[in-house]
């Protein structure tokens, strides 16, 4: 992979929308690092649409636990981090 450009947090969130919409919750353009999926409004199914998109576009794999582990979009972009071998984060390519 070229390292041009890293998954980000505002990445994270755009895939959120993209995936699942706007949820009914939290403001998604505040600091939603270490706000729960459930605050922000999405469940489950919203939170494994936007790990396959993410999975689509970047070309990596997470795996279904990471469903259950990702509770915010910081851990998210974490798990992320660690399934690409990338402390900052996963190189667009």
């Amino acid at each position: 992979m070229a390292a041009q450009e890293l998954i980000t947090l505002q990445d994270i969130v755009r895939a959120l929308r993209a995936a699942a919409g706007a949820g009914d919750g939290a403001d998604l353009d505040g600091d939603v690092a270490d706000v729960t999926f459930a605050e922000l409004g999405y469940d489950s199914i919203a939170v494994l649409e936007t790990i396959g998109a993410l999975e689509r576009e970047y070309g990596f794999s997470l795996g279904d636990e990471a469903v259950q582990e990702a509770q915010t979009p910081g851990q998210l972009l974490r798990l992320v981090a660690e399934a690409t071998g990338s402390v900052a984060g996963l190189a667009r390519s």
